[in-house]
C-alpha cells in the first residue's frame, strides 16, 4: 500500500539517504567508542572508561531509532558493515591509541555525526519532516554536548 503521509516519495527518498548517512556514522560512533571502552589506559582509566560506555549506550539506543525513521519513510535501513562504512564519515582507528588520543577521535567522530545530522536538516524543513526534525535536533543536541564533555577533558 502507498505511504500518503504528505511528504512526496523524492522527498521521503532524499531524506532516507540522509538518515541512512546519519545511522551510518552513529554505528561507526558506537564501534568505535566501545573499543575504547574495553582498550583504554592510563590515570584516568576511571573517568574515561565510565565516560565511553555510556556514550556508547547512548549511541547504540539512537541506532534503533534512526532506522526505524528509515522506514517510517518507507525505505530499507543499511545494516551492513560494508555499507556503514561507505556511507559514512568516520574512519576506523587502527591499533591501540592512549587515552589523549582516544578523546580527540571521539571528538572528532562526535561532530562528525553533528554535521552529518545538519547535512540532513534542510531536506527535511523543505519536506516538512517534523518527526525527522526532531530526531535530528535530539541527535545534534547530544553529540554537540559529548563532545563538550570530551573536549573538557584535554583542559590543561
Amino acid at each position: 500500500m502507498a505511504i500518503n503521509t504528505g511528504i512526496r516519495e523524492k522527498d521521503r527518498a532524499t531524506i532516507a539517504q540522509g538518515l541512512s548517512r546519519l545511522l551510518a556514522d552513529t554505528y561507526l560512533l558506537y564501534l568505535k567508542t566501545h573499543n575504547f571502552h574495553w582498550n583504554v589506559e592510563g590515570p584516568m582509566f576511571q573517568t574515561l572508561h565510565t565516560m565511553f560506555m555510556e556514550q556508547y549506550t547512548e549511541s547504540w539506543n539512537a541506532v534503533d531509532l534512526i532506522a526505524e525513521r528509515i522506514r517510517s519513510l518507507g525505505h530499507y535501513a543499511p545494516g551492513t558493515y560494508k555499507e556503514y562504512l561507505r556511507l559514512g564519515s568516520i574512519k576506523e582507528t587502527d591499533g591501540h591509541p592512549r587515552a589523549e588520543q582516544m578523546v580527540k577521535l571521539l571528538i572528532e567522530a562526535q561532530e562528525a555525526v553533528v554535521r552529518t545530522a545538519r547535512g540532513v536538516l534542510p531536506l527535511a524543513e523543505k519536506a516538512n519532516d517534523q518527526p525527522t526534525l526532531d530526531v535530528l535536533t535530539q541527535r545534534m543536541d547530544v553529540h554537540e554536548k559529548n563532545a563538550w564533555m570530551l573536549r573538557s577533558l584535554l583542559k590543561k
